[in-house]
């Protein structure tokens, strides 16, 4: 422990000793006194002047290494109060050590933000040094960069920081002229980290590669998107790449002539490259490569290589002498063409394109001609073999009389290019699975129906496959594929040439049919695939009933627009499948009405986050047979303004549907931990609060990310934090789930299956998945112990979770009689109206006070 530094601060008791060495020192000369008290007394006096002694060399030593120091030196104290300061602190201040010692840091260092101790205390804490750079303020006002080194240290049993302060202004002054220097030099620079990455990119290299200032660099610089080669036309891979071999070997790669062919602009151009690796200080590997260029394309314009780059590039070139007629193409630009003989004049060129590219050649020829513009066409043509290909064709008109005039370009072949399109084109409209269009496709396809006067008078049959998801969560993703495949061409055949069908999405399907010739053929096509879907499925030796729910909307009486009209079928589905299930029903007033009402709900839930609409209460978690409180769990109130107090289990559902839920549980997982974190501040030891978490959370965004933003915030350990979800999670997507809850076991958080036994697949995904716990759901503790089915579910759900070493929570406990029963199970924890309905925060503390043996 360090007691000598600051005693140079603390001077109260140096002034203290003084007094005592001379009452000391005039004992000793009292002839009053007994004699045997005097050497005692002798003794006394001379250890507290060696101590006083000892105390100023030490004192002295202090100040002359503190001082010694070339840079500011600055003790602080916990609280941020400056302690002492040295010599260099001083003279870098231009300030007295009185009007420093005693002031809060934020005196030399203004721009320090609020609460900045923390980070500092947190780093030292963990025996490390706090590094920063921030900005000193002289007496002046003037300022000046530092680095900023601290560490902590034990004074006199007091924790102290010693922060010693590096001026920055030579250093930045110098990279400020390493900036210029890049800026202003006519060289192309781009430097590389040690991954390749880009860092840094000048000027001049943005105007020899012809590089736009908004572009992405990153994706303009792409290895994908350039092809390089060397002066003997051979291709250049990317591990013998300049740039590449400086970082590996660490040797500098002296001017090397390389050709660089961008593929997005079709452009080569030959540098002169050099690549300079950089080491760090100590360091054997190279940290970033320079990499210095200068355009040399000029010398090579006219060269065979550049030739020969061009043909493996697949470019090829031209002149056109209109006076004479006259059509020269290189070798390249004649393979590509393909004909035989080879084509001598521009007439022979556009005999081999096919119309309308041959007209539109001629027409943009003969515009070079007459105003000097400049031509690029893609244009498709036959080679003498009849394989179709297709061309880009640049051309610039030189300056002359018509007579004379020469156009000049190039030939690039684009046939893989535009074959590839032609098939991503197709694959973007297709559903993989069953080959019909997509949904993008018939969107685009029902929009441009509405807009055509001809073809308005159309109808969308809204198709959503009934109990399909218990197929696809008892036999898995392949037979529900399999289904989805079976199903689809049961759709085709009712449909017929009568309609145009495509997959929304899932299991939902749409078939689009025209009602000008016929006003009832949507009603007869849903009968018609109903009665498809009356034969049962076989998947895997199992025989599957399953029936279809068809929602009918017309244009133009339900809706004018594609997403109008859907969504109205999507609605006419839904009440279908309210009524029963296989069957089919239109649209209606009604149905609109309660649409509207729906929108209402939406607009508001949607604002109730900003608008501080929604408010938590906690129903306390308890042990069942002493009442003690062991956490709760947090459920969402919503009171609006215009709709008034609304019910949870109605505008959750709703919120599920719209995803505006992910906001929403956002917002509860926050306010949930900032709650916990203030109850453990008051002294409420609960051992976590438990949050519910929705399966759009789940798939819609990084749900550990933010469960480890909201406990950073709150500053609470993963214990303390339990996350609840339906069976629904469970079988959304099987290898994204065990990844997610991995993350999250791994921060500490303990992980719940809410209402368990409510679903129909939670069994095959329990053995396999990193959880904690089973929530017994309110629906089976209810009929206990009267209701043998619901004491059976009971009984089962707690001997699975027994047998997998699983915690077992039991929901909505409402009597004595429940509560013995499942004591009698051996559950141990629950929650319920028997113990408390939900509380407020305030009336959680005051009904459980804190538990000292927890505590």
């Amino acid at each position: 422990m360090t007691k000598g530094p600051l005693r140079a601060v603390e001077t109260t008791s140096d002034a203290d000793a003084a007094p005592t060495l001379a009452a000391l020192e005039q004992a000793c000369n009292d002839p009053s006194l007994p004699k045997h008290l005097l050497p005692l007394l002798q003794q006394a006096r001379d250890a507290l002047r060696d101590a006083d002694l000892a105390a100023d060399i030490e004192r002295n030593r202090y100040r002359a290494v503190f001082d010694a120091v070339p840079d500011p030196v600055s003790i602080i104290d916990w609280d941020g109060t400056v302690l002492d300061v040295n010599k260099a602190g001083m003279t870098a201040y231009q300030r007295s050590r009185d009007e420093i010692v005693g002031k809060p840091i934020e005196f030399l260092n203004p721009d320090l933000p609020r609460d900045h101790m923390r980070p500092v205390w947190e780093t030292l804490n963990r025996g490390e040094t706090f590094v920063i750079e921030v900005t000193n303020m002289r007496a002046d006002g003037t300022r000046f960069p530092v680095e900023v080194h601290s560490a902590g240290f034990i004074d006199d049993g007091k924790t102290r920081i010693v922060a010693v302060a590096r001026d920055l202004s030579s250093r930045h002054a110098a990279e400020l002229r390493y900036r210029e220097l890049m800026e202003t030099i006519d060289k192309g620079i781009i430097v590389r980290d040690a991954q390749g990455s880009i860092i840094h990119v000048n000027p001049a290299a943005m105007r020899i590669l012809e590089l736009a200032d908004g572009d992405m660099l990153e994706d303009d610089l792409r290895a994908d998107n350039w092809q390089t080669f060397d002066e003997h036309g051979r291709l250049v891979s990317e591990d013998e790449q300049p740039s590449v071999y400086a970082l590996r070997t660490g040797k500098i790669v002296e001017s090397t002539v390389l050709g660089f062919y961008n593929k997005r602009v079709r452009q080569l151009k030959w540098l002169s490259v050099t690549c300079v690796p950089q080491f760090a200080a100590g360091e054997q590997r190279p940290e970033t490569v320079l990499s210095l260029f200068s355009d040399v394309t000029a010398l090579k314009r006219d060269s065979t290589l550049f030739d020969h780059a061009q043909a493996l590039a697949h470019i090829g070139g031209w002149e056109w002498d209109t006076g004479r007629n006259s059509l020269y193409l290189t070798e390249e630009a004649q393979r590509i063409l393909g004909q035989h003989p080879l084509l001598a004049t521009m007439d022979d060129l556009l005999a081999c394109l096919r119309e309308p590219d041959r007209r539109r050649m001629r027409t943009a020829l003969d515009h070079a001609i007459a105003h000097g513009r400049s031509l690029n066409l893609d244009l498709q043509g036959w080679q003498a073999n009849g394989h179709l290909f297709w061309i880009r064709v640049i051309g610039e008109a030189e300056t002359g009389s018509p007579l004379s005039a020469h156009i000049t370009g190039t030939l690039q072949d684009i046939t893989e290019r535009k074959q590839a399109e032609e098939t991503l084109r197709v694959q973007a409209r297709t559903d993989p699975l069953t080959g019909l269009l997509n949904r993008d496709a018939v969107l685009e396809e029902l929009e441009t129906r509405l807009s055509d006067p001809t073809l308005s008078r159309a109808a969308v049959l809204y198709i959503d496959l009934d109990r399909f998801k218990i197929v696809n969560d008892v036999l898995g993703h392949a037979a529900g594929d399999r289904l989805l495949s079976a199903a689809s061409r049961r759709i085709q055949r009712a449909v017929g040439s009568e309609g145009l069908i495509a997959r929304f999405g899932g299991d939902e399907f749409l078939v689009i049919c025209s009602t000008g010739d016929e006003p009832t053929r949507p009603e007869r096509l849903a009968d018609s695939i109903l009665e498809a879907f009356s034969e049962s499925f076989r998947m895997d030796g199992e025989e599957f009933s399953i029936t279809a729910s068809i929602g009918i909307a017309q244009a133009p009486i339900d809706g004018r627009r594609a997403q109008q009209l859907i969504q109205n079928a999507d609605v006419a589905m839904y009440d279908s499948k309210r009524r029963g299930r296989n069957d089919w029903q239109t649209f209606t007033a009604e149905l609109a009405e309660q649409q509207l009402q729906r929108l209402q709900l939406e607009t508001h839930l949607r604002r109730a986050v900003i608008n501080d609409e929604f408010n938590l209460v906690y129903q306390p978690l308890v042990e069942i047979d002493t009442g003690n409180v062991v956490g709760a769990e947090a459920l969402i109130r919503w009171n609006n303004r215009m709709l008034g107090e609304m019910r949870p289990d109605h505008f959750i559902s709703h919120a599920e549907t719209t995803g505006d839920i992910v906001g929403i549980g956002g917002w509860v997982l926050r306010e949930s931990c900032k709650q916990m974190r203030r109850w453990r501040d008051r002294g409420l030891a609960l051992e976590r609060i438990a949050v519910n978490v929705s399966y759009r959370q789940f798939l819609g965004e990084d749900l550990a990310e933010h469960v480890r933003a909201a406990l950073a915030e709150s500053g609470l350990p993963g214990s303390a934090l339990e996350l609840e979800f339906t069976e629904r999670v469970l079988i959304e997507d099987a290898p994204d789930t065990v990844h997610t809850f991995t993350a999250l076991r791994d921060m500490g958080v303990v992980l719940t299956i809410d209402d368990f036994g409510e679903g129909y697949s939670a069994l095959n995904y329990l053995r396999r998945l990193p959880i904690h716990g089973l929530k017994l759901s309110q629906l089976f503790v209810q009929g206990v112990p009267d209701r043998t089915s619901d004491v059976a579910v009971c009984q089962a759900v707690t001997g699975i979770a027994r047998s997998l070493g699983l915690s077992l929570v039991a929901e909505g406990i409402e009597t004595e009689r429940q509560r013995a029963f499942l004591l009698n199970l051996g559950i141990t924890v629950g929650q319920g109206f028997l113990f408390s309905a939900g509380l407020a925060p305030e009336e959680l503390q005051a009904s459980y006070p804190p538990n000292k043996e927890r505590t």
